[in-house]
């Protein structure tokens, strides 16, 4: 079976493909009732991990638990190892991951589902390479095919097109996808024209979503409370149900807790949340560059607002003054990501769509014997994702001891400085000297000075399909090799050759 899933920070869709059409998948709770999600939540129940619905209500009986796990997966120093708890308990996000996505298949086999499930998984635009990697592991250790990974604003990109083709024409092939979901923001600027769409740009912000307008929310109700504050998790679940609860003719937000129901009037909510909004719409700077000022000639057909989030009327609304376009939104936002992502995992869908690397990476280098460090782009938003891309530089080197520190950025200056959201994602120390090689001994960094006839070295790094780097770095004089993807816990080094080979620079 071929599915699309939206592995998002409070719920997780499931959309199957099914001759051209892409249904969502119901799932049951514990009394038997039937939702179109799952929610992404893991419990410790007498020391065991319980997920979805029976993690749920396994927290409202006051069981330890952890709900949005997908902020801890955008640090970009996250690897597979990185622990997260559950309670006084701490357990590899790695583990917790693919125990969860263990679950998921259950219920997937419980809708009738049998034999191979081969999927394409949703991530962030802005997604560090290590929560690509992260994710991409988890899905493959709990027993899914992976088909592939694509952006999830680029998903309901593709959602779009199918729903609203009949706003796309030969003169407006553009649509913006702001998604705003629990725990992330993304921003697309996508050319649909045609069956082939094409993201123009990306932005985003790891660290916006609707759990901040929930802490907003709660700190508003707390002050409020005559009967005893419930726990935190269980406050914050209630605001979440209030806040999602909200419809333009709303006047007032309903919080029930478990003594009373506290009102907090929507005018002062949508006030303390303004500021929330105002980040996205400060992040979309580099979008709104690229339309035509005049939405009359604008080739913007509209602006397409997917997850959960976007329900606070406030968000529409904003959205619009901005950017002066007509807001579209999917009946059901939760679910446009994951359908879209079915569609790509369709092999019979007309309809594809071309990313690109959201998130640039490059390499700090010592110059100057050592004396000044410089920065070398080895790919930026530009690499478009069609097929996996090859990056080769071969030198000989100035030291014996090569220190190659690795960062992800979402911008660079003109002169080619990285800006915005930097985010260190690996160190590499090579040993250039066959004695180092062959000690096995750790590398002292002090132990760096300059040489008259360094080693041959290649630097090799590659981008697959899904945005991932990896990157390799390889003496050419002795075979001495140290490899890594970004995200994985530690390199693979191969020992030197038996014997020096001396490897004729390239050009």
């Amino acid at each position: 079976m071929d599915l699309g899933i939206d592995l998002g920070t409070t719920h997780t869709v499931v959309a199957s493909v099914d001759r051209g059409n892409y249904p969502v998948m119901s799932f049951q709770d514990e009394d038997g009732d039937s939702h179109d999600h799952i929610p992404s939540l893991t419990a410790l129940v007498d020391g065991q991990m319980v997920h979805g619905f029976a993690a749920a209500a396994a927290m409202v009986a006051g069981r330890p638990g952890i709900r949005s796990v997908k902020r801890a997966l955008a640090n970009p120093a996250v690897t597979f190892a990185t622990p997260v708890h559950i309670g006084d308990t701490a357990v590899p996000i790695g583990e917790l991951l693919t125990s969860y996505l263990r679950h998921v298949i259950d219920q997937i086999h419980l809708n009738g589902a049998d034999g191979e499930l081969r999927v394409v998984v949703g991530v962030p635009a802005h997604a560090h390479t290590g929560q690509r990697f992260v994710t991409i592991e988890a899905f493959k250790a709990a027993g899914f095919t992976v088909l592939g990974m694509v952006n999830e604003p680029s998903a309901a990109g593709l959602e779009y097109s199918l729903r609203q083709s009949r706003t796309l024409n030969s003169r407006r092939t553009r649509v913006i996808i702001y998604d705003l979901g629990g725990g992330t923001f993304d921003a697309s600027l996508v050319d649909m024209s045609g069956t082939s769409g094409e993201v123009i740009d990306s932005v985003g912000l790891n660290d916006l979503g609707g759990d901040d307008f929930d802490r907003v929310l709660a700190d508003l109700v707390t002050p409020r409370i005559t009967a005893e504050v419930p726990p935190r998790d269980s406050l914050l679940e209630a605001c979440r149900l209030a806040k999602e609860g909200i419809r333009s003719q709303s006047r007032n937000a309903l919080v029930d807790l478990p003594d009373e129901t506290v009102r907090i009037p929507v005018a002062e909510f949508e006030q303390a949340c303004h500021p929330l909004v105002d980040r996205s719409l400060s992040v979309m700077e580099p979008l709104s560059k690229l339309l035509q000022s005049d939405p009359a000639k604008s080739d913007v057909a509209g602006i397409d607002m997917v997850g959960g989030s976007t329900s606070l009327p406030l968000v529409p609304r904003l959205v619009r003054e901005l950017f002066g376009r007509r807001v579209h939104r999917s009946p059901n936002p939760t679910a446009s990501t994951a359908i879209g992502l079915a569609i790509a995992a369709d092999p019979t869908s007309p309809h594809s769509i071309r990313d690109r690397l959201s998130r640039g990476f490059g390499v700090f280098r010592e110059t100057n014997w050592g004396q000044e460090l410089a920065f070398d782009v080895l790919a930026d938003q530009n690499l478009r994702l069609d097929s996996p891309t090859t990056i080769t530089r071969r030198y000989q080197s100035r030291h014996n001891i090569g220190v190659y520190r690795f960062v992800e950025f979402s911008r660079t200056d003109a002169d080619g400085t990285p800006r915005g959201d930097l985010s260190p994602f690996a160190e590499i120390v090579v040993p250039l000297d066959e004695g180092l090689q062959r000690s096995g001994a750790p590398i002292d960094k002090a132990q760096v000075h300059p040489v008259d006839q360094g080693h041959w070295v290649e630097e090799t790094y590659t981008i697959d399909s899904s945005g991932m780097v990896g990157a390799a770095i390889t003496d050419l004089d002795t075979g001495w090799s140290v490899s890594t993807t970004m995200g994985r816990d530690r390199p693979v080094i191969l020992p030197p050759s038996a014997r020096r080979v001396p490897v004729p620079p390239a050009g």
